[in-house]
Formats: C-alpha cells, structure tokens, sequence
C-alpha cells in the first residue's frame, strides 16, 4: 500500500477546526446527489485518471466513497500517477457529523 489511511472522524474533526482539506468523493452522481461532505471534490472513479488535471498532485488529498473500497482503489490510481492520497476508511455511510454534512 503506497497511501496513508484515516476515518470519518479525525476528517470532521480536522474540518471542524476550520482547516482546509482537498477532499475527492468518488462515489457515483446518484450516490452524491443524496448527501455529501461540505467542500469535497466530486469525480466518479471511472472519471479519475480522465481528470487527472482538476486534481493538486502537490496537496495531500482524503479520497472517499461509500465504504472505503473504491476510494482504496483511487487511491492506488492515484499514488501510481504521484498525488499524495489517504483513503477515508468506512467512507461517507459511517460520516456521523451533520456541520459538515450537505
């Protein structure tokens, strides 16, 4: 494994003290439409490397999904491609904290 990995809960806290994060949602448009992390970056994993200049590879970003699995594997693209990623493990379906919800 090539990236670092952190969970919902130090994401919110981070957001929660007002510190800016480069955030990437992978999940796909009708996933996203239902709810999504404030600020976050929203790229389908089948658009990922198609997008590849929307994204910072100089600024360490936190890739989400639903659960943690497709993230992991943005992350693996990415970190191949030299972006500095971490996966959100359990992804946006354990997020608990509703001010940084949309």
């Amino acid at each position: 494994m090539l990236f670092k990995e952190t969970n919902h809960a130090e994401v919110a806290k981070r957001l929660n003290q007002g510190e800016t994060l480069m955030m990437l949602d992978v999940r796909e448009p009708a996933e996203w439409s239902e709810g999504h992390v404030k600020g976050v970056k929203h790229i389908p994993l089948g658009q990922v490397l198609q997008r590849l200049d929307e994204l910072d590879p100089e600024v360490e970003m936190i890739v989400m999904c639903r659960s943690g699995g497709r993230s992991g594997l943005a992350c693996e693209l990415l970190s191949e491609k030299g972006y500095k990623v971490v996966n959100m493990n359990g992804g946006v379906s354990t997020w608990t904290d509703e001010g940084t919800w949309e």
